[in-house]
């Protein structure tokens, strides 16, 4: 196989439901790709689901022995990627159609290291909320401290710098994490303000506890290295932000 353009990194725990939209809305990018699929040792048929798409040669299967977190899969797609820049899809989610190819032209021309873009809300079966997420076209350290806008399965970032920040603490945002690192080192991330992310509001994801959710942002901020006074204000400004998100 030609060496891919692109590595899609996709984590999977108990995506039967899922895993198959994820998918073909990844190989159907307009880019030379390889799409990497971490199974987390799931206990249901995703491992079923994803067996025709194994006979494809730009396709990589990866299975835990045991549940090890998104975090650690995501690194284990990452270490295994060949291509030039990495994306992250959530097996839930899935991409409208030319996503990684205008994410690329925007990282060539603006010399960014990562580029996020839009979200549209969708419901568990895949019908449309009617809400959409934007975002800024460029972003910023302290505007990402303020609130976190860039969604884990937005992002098309190059591979080494997704080796040089691996995703670390699942008992928090650890996607997060990561982005405040890379923004504080290399200054802005790029967004395209369109809905090229369809984002499912699955029942069972690790942030659909609000009160779960918050304190995993909280610890954001410590781990990063901010002081309990700093962390608050953060905290402060991220929840008024998820009230205008969400309500």
């Amino acid at each position: 196989m030609a060496e891919p353009e692109v590595s899609v990194i996709i984590p999977v725990y108990n995506g039967e439901k899922y895993i198959e939209a994820a998918l073909d809305s990844a190989f159907a990018q307009n880019v030379p790709l390889e799409v990497i699929v971490i199974d987390d040792a799931s206990t249901d048929r995703t491992v079923e689901k994803v067996r025709p798409y194994r006979e494809r040669e730009n396709f990589i299967f990866l299975q835990n022995e045991r549940n090890e977190g998104v975090g650690r899969s995501r690194n284990k797609g990452v270490a295994a990627a060949r291509g030039r820049y990495i994306a992250f899809l959530d097996a839930d989610d899935w991409w409208e159609r030319g996503k990684l190819k205008k994410q690329i032209k925007i990282l060539e021309e603006s010399g960014c290291v990562l580029c996020t873009t839009g979200r549209e809300l969708m419901t568990p079966d895949g019908s449309t909320t009617g809400r959409y997420i934007p975002v800024h076209e460029r972003i910023s350290y302290r505007q990402l401290l303020r609130h976190n806008s860039i969604n884990c399965s937005s992002v098309l970032l190059k591979r080494e710098i997704a080796l040089e920040f691996p995703m670390e603490h699942d008992d928090s945002h650890e996607d997060y994490i990561t982005w405040l690192r890379i923004l504080n080192k290399y200054g802005l991330a790029a967004g395209i303000d369109q809905p090229f992310l369809k984002y499912r509001l699955s029942e069972g994801g690790k942030s659909r506890s609000k009160l779960k959710s918050a304190r995993m942002t909280y610890r954001v901020y410590r781990y990063i290295g901010c002081s309990r006074l700093q962390s608050f204000f953060c905290f402060a400004s991220y929840a008024i932000h998820g009230i205008w998100k969400y309500l």
